[in-house]
């Protein structure tokens, strides 16, 4: 199984790419909901954290690395 911790500042790819046709995310809030920027169009969204994990593909770079 693929390691879907992420953390703050986290970029992630998500299942479904964004309309812009990025799939490169930001994490820029964590709580009961997780909001992510577009790293493409700069649009962000908020999720639940459940429905966010569901959706998360795999962490491409870790906040702590870059």
């Amino acid at each position: 199984m693929v390691e879907k911790e992420f953390a703050l500042h986290d970029i992630v790819e998500m299942k479904k790419q964004h309309p812009c046709g990025e799939n490169r995310w930001k994490v820029i809030r964590m709580g009961m909901d997780v909001r992510i920027k577009c790293l493409g169009c700069q649009h962000s969204v908020m999720l639940p954290r459940k429905e966010f994990s569901k959706k998360l593909k795999k962490v491409l770079e870790h906040a702590n690395e870059s």
